[in-house]
């Protein structure tokens, strides 16, 4: 007798939004995902890249189970022979050269995966390795380091109070194509006209005339990588016109007025020629900004992965605090998730490790990813010698990725926990697959410290776990339980986890939690009962119980933070700026996001790749790079021309699209291409490759206030490729 069709409501977990969605399935067939429209946080919005869950479920290139390689290429095995042969592998290279011989790269999906955070550092514990990579270190880097340093933990970001805000200014973000980043928020485009709609103002500071900037008030057109610049000239102009608003922070953040003596040399028909917006107009937006009820200055990708990256982050926190915007309805607030990571997890450490060949410095236990090639190349004593990819694509998604993926190749050992064969995990000796995201229990432990207003939902699995699938958290402490074994460590504890699972720990961590008693009552059973999750109110003011200083204070750690200005000087003013030495035939690089396309995750979905045309070459018109008319002419290039793109590092050949929503002197290609290497096995992906930018973004080239990488702002050459 055929099953008859359930829905489930469920959560979509391909981007940071956690819009709520309807599943409807029959038997182990997934039939269709909507929109859940009684989610109280998404209302029933979704954009199209939830349908692409479905398609990842089906897809027939998705590993099911574990494989091993071979001489004529990849086999399958049983998951106790796979998971025995990764620990005994890892173990003996451990013995023989030093725990930091494995190294760990952990891509963001893991972000997206409770079973991953909660239960994937029991295998990096065990492992004990330093040589730990993220992604980390090429996204948001500069914002953990802000709220390590101001506010005492690395995850104590501030979230713009979108829904009640008057004036939202954004600098290097793109939500509309994002649905936020570091900003949990479904329906941007709702959010961001209802602005406008009470009388406020959307201003967008970016490079490009984004989707974002199509549908704000008003576009300004920026340098990259001079947002710095920008922030002090800002922060001057507060100062300069009496504009300063902080009387109720100062309580909080005792030196905050400090700031002056920093941001007097900075005024704006300084920097205005560096930067490339007018002294007139910075000051018409600080006095606008000021002079609304209540405003919220966001930076997000692009303020971060530029060379002041963590200046910039640093002043845009300063500019929303000196204009009274930071603990204020409608400003910049701190978030009050039912299930709180904060108080269980690491504040932040820093300067405790440095890498062993460029002696960057570890924040959080990682390295900058920058650093991952030399490490793995040069030998010595802590060379990595294998590595752990966890759900990640670094070949692709990190700098210098052609230098990454020869390196690799000279790895003795490599597993990868990831259900596709990609340009990373093609070089896995075991590949060990999860289950897709609708095939396990969700609960989003990280995006619900992001959100622009409090919830909580629980996602049950659709099905019930097939015996021969693993999930990630089965498959990290399947491994650690084995590597503490082999290593005679005390293995008792691993009974209870394997008891308690993932779920088990989002439930301790709600019934202890703030709305634990009273109206809420919150638990998963709870959450169980009201499957479309449960509004618990708009942010709150939260100072200074936000703090996690020991004296309460907000640390303002000018001597961290403002001993950057001295590189910021020497790098735009001196007489050696290296913008000065830069011939007029450079433009500067920055990358560029579709709604479709997050990062390399949806390439192989049918639905995502819809409507791309290949020629047989690789190219397809979502991977371009986008130049202005006026460059165009001026290097003899036709729309739609293939064209040469150089840098220090590499280069590459991408049609070119011509448009005047990009400043001049910029060129655009988008992250998360370049599908094009032997021995990966997305199919449709390959069709429309692409190429990868990451094999122009330069290593050696860093914010190195954190190491975070340059990704926006880099120099390179372009060329027409003419026909024949």
């Amino acid at each position: 007798m055929q099953a008859q069709p359930q829905k489930h409501y469920s959560t979509c977990t391909l981007c940071e939004a956690m819009c709520g969605i309807e599943v409807t399935t029959q038997g182990r067939e997934i039939l269709s995902v909507a929109g859940d429209k009684k989610n109280p946080f998404s209302e029933g919005h979704v954009c199209p890249k939830a349908a692409a869950i479905k398609d990842l479920y089906d897809d027939p290139q998705r590993l099911r189970q574990p494989m091993r390689k071979t001489a004529s290429g990849f086999e399958p095995i049983s998951w106790d022979d796979a998971l025995d042969s990764v620990a005994t592998r890892l173990h003996a290279i451990q013995n023989q050269h030093g725990n930091d011989a494995v190294g760990v790269y952990l891509g963001n999906p893991n972000a997206h995966n409770m079973g991953s955070i909660l239960f994937g550092p029991y295998f990096y514990r065990a492992l004990n390795t330093h040589n730990r990579y993220s992604a980390t270190s090429v996204d948001q880097l500069p914002h953990h380091i802000v709220s390590r340093q101001m506010f005492g933990h690395q995850l104590q970001i501030p979230i713009g109070d979108i829904d009640h805000t008057d004036y939202f200014m954004i600098i290097g973000g793109n939500p509309l194509a994002s649905n936020g980043s570091i900003m949990t928020v479904p329906h941007i485009k709702r959010r961001l006209k209802a602005i406008q709609k009470r009388g406020g103002k959307v201003v967008v500071i970016d490079p490009k005339k984004s989707e974002t900037a199509d549908i704000s008030c008003e576009h300004h057109f920026i340098k990259p990588g001079s947002d710095a610049l920008l922030m002090l000239a800002m922060l001057h102009t507060m100062f300069a016109r009496n504009l300063v608003d902080a009387d109720e922070l100062l309580e909080h953040a005792p030196d905050l007025l400090q700031v002056e003596s920093f941001v007097k040399d900075y005024p704006p028909a300084r920097v205005s020629a560096r930067v490339g917006i007018s002294a007139d107009e910075i000051e018409t937006m600080v006095t606008e900004f000021c002079a609304a009820g209540s405003g919220i200055c966001y930076g997000r990708m692009g303020a971060s992965v530029q060379t002041f990256g963590t200046l910039t982050q640093y002043l845009i926190m300063l500019f929303n605090m000196l204009s009274g915007n930071l603990n204020r309805r409608g400003g910049m607030m701190f978030t009050q998730p039912a299930a709180d990571t904060l108080p269980h997890s690491g504040r932040g450490t820093m300067g405790k490790y440095f890498s062993r060949v460029r002696k960057l410095p570890a924040f959080a236990g990682e390295y900058p990813v920058a650093a991952l090639s030399e490490e793995i190349t040069t030998p010595g004593e802590g060379q990595i010698k294998a590595m752990v990819i966890g759900g990640g694509n670094p070949v692709l998604t990190t700098t210098n990725g052609k230098q990454l993926d020869k390196a690799f190749e000279q790895l003795d050992f490599v597993v990868a926990v990831d259900f596709y064969i990609t340009e990373t995990s093609r070089h896995a000796d075991i590949i060990l697959p999860p289950v897709t995201a609708l095939e396990r229990d969700h609960y989003d432990v990280v995006f619900h410290n992001f959100a622009v207003r409090n919830s909580a939902k629980f996602s049950p699995a659709l099905f019930e776990q097939a015996p021969e699938t693993k999930t990630d958290w089965q498959i990290y402490l399947g491994l650690a339980e084995r590597i503490d074994k082999l290593n005679d460590k005390a293995t008792e504890h691993y009974a209870t986890l394997w008891q308690k699972e993932p779920t088990g720990v989002v439930d301790d961590m709600l019934r202890s939690g703030r709305y634990a008693n009273g109206e809420h009552n919150l638990s998963i059973q709870t959450l169980r009962d009201q499957p479309h999750g449960i509004d618990l109110g708009p942010l709150q003011p939260e100072l200074p119980a936000a703090v996690y200083h020991g004296d309460k204070k907000i640390n303002m750690a000018f001597d961290y933070f403002m001993a950057d200005l001295v590189r910021l000087e020497d790098h735009f003013f001196s007489p050696a700026s290296p913008l000065d030495q830069h011939s007029a035939e450079i433009l500067y690089l920055i990358g560029r996001r579709h709604l479709k396309s997050n990062n390399s995750w949806l390439h192989n979905s049918p639905r995502m790749m819809k409507g791309l045309l290949s020629d047989g070459k690789g190219q397809n018109p979502r991977c371009s790079a986008q130049i202005h008319p006026a460059d165009a002419t001026r290097f003899g290039i036709q729309d739609g021309q293939l064209i040469s793109v150089t840098s220090r590092v590499g280069k590459v050949e991408i049609p070119a699209e011509l448009t005047d929503k990009i400043m001049p002197g910029v060129i655009s290609i988008p992250h998360g291409w370049g599908h094009n290497k032997a021995g990966s096995a997305w199919k449709l992906a390959e069709q429309h490759s692409g190429v990868s930018v990451n094999d122009l973004t330069d290593e050696m080239c860093l914010d190195e206030l954190s190491g975070n990488a340059v990704l926006n702002g880099v120099p390179v050459t372009i060329a027409p490729i003419n026909a024949g």
